[in-house]
């Protein structure tokens, strides 16, 4: 079970206890918010494209969304996301539960500069009744990110 394998992946650095599991299902923004009580921009939804051939996931504040030339001049290509059915082949997480931890090791990640603006933000963990609360600088050490990116819009 992909939660399993990112408890072990925290384990490593003694922040497994940190992982929260849920009752409730967290598999959205809106889920996510409402299970933890906090505002919906600070769910770190995690989305996952498809970049010449390879799995990539971008991690996004909850309010923001791709904005698509953005995209292409960051990457060089439109975006296109993974089919559904192919998200857990390819990331090693299943669709509701993605998050940037504990991923295949041929997936790049990258985090959005919406994220900058908070003090701490909740990633899933793997299931989609999961998260953790990180600091951004804990995200960035976490998720092994590429890089900060600017592929978003509309948040504030």
């Amino acid at each position: 079970m992909s939660i399993q394998k990112v408890k072990e992946f925290f384990k490593k650095y003694g922040m497994e206890e940190r992982v929260l599991e849920f009752n409730s299902s967290s598999a959205t923004v809106e889920l996510a918010a409402q299970t933890l009580g906090c505002n919906p921009a600070r769910i770190a939804k995690t989305l996952s494209f498809i970049v010449n051939s390879q799995p990539v996931l971008i991690v996004t504040a909850g309010d923001a969304k791709v904005d698509n030339p953005k995209f292409k001049a960051q990457f060089n290509t439109k975006a296109k996301m993974i089919p559904h059915d192919a998200v857990e082949q390819m990331t090693g997480h299943a669709v509701g539960g993605v998050c940037p931890f504990a991923v295949n090791q041929n997936v790049n990640v990258y985090l959005d500069i919406s994220l900058k603006r908070f003090h701490s933000v909740f990633p899933a963990c793997g299931s989609s009744c999961s998260a953790i609360e990180l600091t951004i600088p804990e995200l960035e050490k976490y998720s092994n990110s590429m890089a900060w990116i600017d592929v978003c819009k509309e948040w504030l």
